[in-house]
């Protein structure tokens, strides 16, 4: 049974509060209606699409907490961050960054993507990689959204910060690296 307009908006407006980073195309399979549906509730409701809610978050929970760089230098949209912990980027794949003959996403796209943010995730002014192990688990494809995770799991025997960096497509890991980061104030 369809619900009614109102119903729906109200579910709608309460799933984006909850889980603002979910998609028109999630939100249209939840709801069973169209995509232009789901983008016409959001324009009567003065709800931004994806790309301004994640930019909306990212500027106004994390632009004075990244110190290593700024905020729009990193690739991808930080969704979440706690500095010398952990911290979680999206990257969704689009024209620029495919090889025109295949579609498929270039590399230098992912390894940005997770580096930026292993330096982003430093409590320091100061972060440079200064080493990397990096595996690359499978071809990502236009219009796949690329979700990373970054984790500090401490120092190794020079100081440096470690960071582990998996990145997503879904469930399935397209992307792992080791970073060893330097810092000003080791």
């Amino acid at each position: 049974m369809k619900k009614s307009k109102k119903m729906r908006q109200k579910e709608l407006k309460e799933t984006l509060e909850v889980s603002p980073f979910t998609t028109d195309e999630e939100l249209a399979r939840r709801f069973g209606v169209s995509i232009q549906t789901i983008r016409l509730d959001r324009m009567e409701m003065s709800i931004p699409e994806l790309r301004e809610r994640i930019k909306s978050v990212a500027t106004q929970e994390w632009n004075e907490t990244v110190k290593a760089l700024p905020i729009e230098e990193v690739i991808g949209e930080v969704v979440d961050l706690e500095l010398d912990e952990r911290a979680i980027s999206i990257l969704d794949i689009r024209p620029e960054h495919v090889f025109s003959r295949n579609n498929i996403a270039r590399g230098h796209h992912l390894f940005a993507q997770a580096n930026s943010l292993a330096v982003a995730v430093i409590n320091d002014e100061l972060a440079l990689t200064a080493r990397s192990d990096i595996h690359f688990r499978r071809q990502v494809k236009l219009g796949e959204r690329v979700v990373s995770k970054a984790n500090v799991e401490g120092k190794d025997s020079r100081g440096h910060t470690i960071v582990n960096v998996q990145s997503y497509v879904g469930n399935e890991e397209v992307f792992a690296g080791t970073f060893e980061m330097f810092r000003s104030n080791q």
